[in-house]
């Protein structure tokens, strides 16, 4: 986990070792023209080709729909829903910039809308319980691997762990991300904050509870 506090900082414009470690989960040696090959295929409707395509992506998509939905039940039901819209969208694809990129998209998209209709921000509750800790999240992970940072992550609060992904993971900007759930700015760099100040209360506790153990 070293330098992950320079490569997972919240204040920049995009974390690329989430990003990065989630490629992990699949199979990065594909060749690219048999890639765009599957794609022709699938557009043309080639049922083998959209299963090649399907066992192709899911395991890279399934993170990304873990990390918002914070549920693998409603993890699976997003990279279904995900699956419907891609390919039912395929033909928009035209061979431009990385289809793994246009393809997240997708699915980031497919989990927002989910996370919209069950207003994942109003958590007025978890919000003040979370106001008073301390927020020295960036030293803390140093003392924490990635497993159990995604972990974490998939275990905050819906409002906090929505923002989360959107600006540290994702790269979006906070008024991006206002425009997209329809809050303010302000709100955004709220929940963020605070969703800072949740991971850090809970990496200094398993870190302090390692310690105890030794």
């Amino acid at each position: 986990m070293k330098k992950l506090r320079e490569r997972c900082n919240i204040h920049t414009r995009r974390s690329i070792f989430f990003a990065q470690v989630e490629r992990k989960f699949g199979d990065d040696t594909v060749d690219e023209t048999s890639e765009l090959r599957t794609i022709e295929l699938c557009k043309k409707g080639d049922r083998s080709a959209q299963k090649a395509l399907f066992d192709l992506l899911a395991p890279r998509m399934y993170p990304v729909c873990i990390r918002y939905a914070g549920d693998s039940e409603v993890a699976q039901d997003l990279l279904q829903d995900g699956f419907v819209t891609l390919f039912s969208k395929l033909d928009t694809y035209k061979g431009e910039g990385s289809f793994d990129g246009w393809a997240r998209r997708i699915f980031i998209n497919t989990a927002l809308m989910y996370l919209r209709k069950k207003d994942a921000l109003k958590m007025s509750d978890e919000l003040e319980n979370a106001r008073h800790l301390s927020s020295d999240l960036e030293d803390q992970m140093d003392n924490i691997g990635y497993k159990e940072l995604m972990k974490l992550v998939t275990s905050l609060p819906p409002g906090f762990r929505t923002v989360f992904n959107m600006y540290v993971i994702e790269g979006y900007s906070h008024k991006e991300i206002a425009e997209i759930l329809g809050v303010s700015e302000t709100t955004s760099r709220t929940q963020l904050s605070r969703a800072r100040i949740w991971l850090q209360n809970r990496i200094k506790g398993k870190t302090d509870d390692k310690r105890r153990r030794k």
